[in-house]
């Protein structure tokens, strides 16, 4: 048994303990991204202290304590979200989970959005944010409202409700769901204070989705339908609908989305891998597939969907559809609509964190600058959680959430897979060692 004395003791060196202060990182002689405007500040240092960032200044000396890392020819910014992630649920082991949550951070996402929630994750959003596991925070959905999962309105009033109650962060959208059934979703959500996101189901539409005022619209779900016009049902998010869009109509569109504050997360690559000229062999050829879980009967079905579009539409034709699709986005994007970074992974070839990297490269293929791409995955997920205070950009008194390249993101997008190091919460990690566990 301890004695009185002892136990004094030891609470005096735990007394000690907790009375440290919190580590001191120096990012030194480093270019940052800063994002709050398009350029790069150099010959900075960038002191964090905990969790924060405490000063960003030309050519700071370091305090005496600190861990040094040289930023000599390394570009700083500020870390990635992924606004459309999807995480295992069900009955997959803790080990899937915690590994998926790995592969996001290591390609420098401090923040996801889980787009199919389960009651599992509500427990893993609170490991996420407490450190217990290495990983982004997660903002999560509930299991998704859907023709099956919601049939009828009372049906959609009850998820609704328990959704609120249970603690989830807002509602995901299916396709299936009645015009009924989604009014009275809408409803109760509204009553509940409870936002909803996700696709634009057929009976529904687009303008009956913009009128309800969806937080997000995903995938651009609806808007290819909406220049078609007519009945005809879609096939993949209006492939075989492109050829008959007026165009004419997008302004009008455009103009609603602006004034109904909906969100943009186009998933365009999503689009590019499954209806774009690279083969199915060719997409299983990339270097980050080696990081796929998915099991060889999953990938068989991308593989046959891919086939199966392309032997039902011309290359022209799914040619035209991505090039209708880059328009939009770029109507949308002009006139100020908020656009966020998300590609659904891990779908089709879009390897967790990964393919966030491949979304940008899409985004500025259909016209935004790198500047305006980044922003995408930054400064505006911090304006659509009500963070800008806290996150988005390089400044002092912000998270240290960071990401290090050994390239100008600014110069060629492609240049924020050049990673060298992730910063989460004020604790940094090379990549290299982030992915050497998985």
């Amino acid at each position: 048994m301890k004695t009185f004395g002892a136990v004094c003791a030891a609470a005096c060196v735990l007394g000690l303990a907790s009375a440290q202060p919190p580590a001191i990182t120096a990012f030194t002689n480093i270019s940052i991204v800063p994002m709050d405007r398009a350029g790069i500040s150099s010959g900075m240092t960038v002191i964090v202290q905990g969790d924060r960032i405490t000063s960003v200044r030309a050519g700071e000396k370091p305090p005496a304590r600190a861990t040094i890392i040289d930023g000599t020819g390394r570009f700083l910014m500020p870390a990635l979200a992924e606004m459309h992630a999807h995480v295992p649920g069900g009955n997959a082991p803790d080990a899937a989970i915690e590994r998926v949550m790995a592969l996001y951070a290591a390609n420098g996402l401090a923040t996801i959005r889980g787009m199919l929630g389960h009651p599992r994750h509500l427990e893993l959003r609170e490991k996420l944010r407490n450190g217990d596991i290495l990983g982004p925070e997660l903002f999560t959905s509930g299991p998704s409202f859907s023709g099956q999962s919601a049939p009828a309105p009372a049906a959609a009033v009850q998820m609704v409700q328990a959704q609120k109650q249970a603690g989830y962060d807002f509602l995901k959208i299916h396709p299936g769901l009645s015009r009924a059934t989604f009014d009275a979703l809408a409803e109760a959500a509204t009553a509940a204070g409870m936002t909803f996101s996700g696709h634009v189901p057929a009976d529904v539409g687009l303008a009956r989705a913009l009128e309800a005022k969806y937080r997000t619209i995903d995938h651009l779900d609806g808007y290819v339908e909406a220049l078609a016009g007519g009945n005809a049902p879609s096939d993949f998010f209006g492939v075989n609908l492109a050829k008959a869009a007026d165009e004419s109509k997008l302004p009008d569109l455009v103009g609603r989305t602006k004034a109904a504050g909906t969100w943009m997360v186009p998933t365009q690559n999503l689009m590019e891998n499954v209806v774009g000229d690279a083969s199915a062999e060719a997409l299983k050829q990339r270097p980050e597939m080696q990081y796929e879980a998915a099991p060889a009967e999953v990938i068989g079905k991308w593989t046959a969907l891919k086939e199966q579009l392309a032997a039902k539409y011309s290359a022209e034709e799914r040619r035209h559809f991505i090039s209708l699709r880059r328009r939009i986005i770029m109507a949308l994007h002009n006139a100020g609509v908020p656009f966020l970074l998300g590609v659904d992974a891990p779908q089709m070839w879009n390897v967790p964190g990964f393919s966030t990297h491949r979304e940008l490269q899409s985004l500025v293929a259909a016209g935004l600058t790198p500047f305006q791409a980044l922003q995408t995955g930054t400064v505006n997920v911090a304006r659509f959680f009500g963070r800008e205070d806290t996150a988005g950009t390089i400044a002092a008194g912000k998270t240290a959430d960071l990401l290090l390249l050994d390239a100008n993101p600014l110069t060629d997008i492609a240049n924020t897979s050049k990673i060298r190091g992730i910063m989460l919460k004020g604790r940094y990690y090379t990549q290299a060692e982030l992915l050497a566990k998985h």
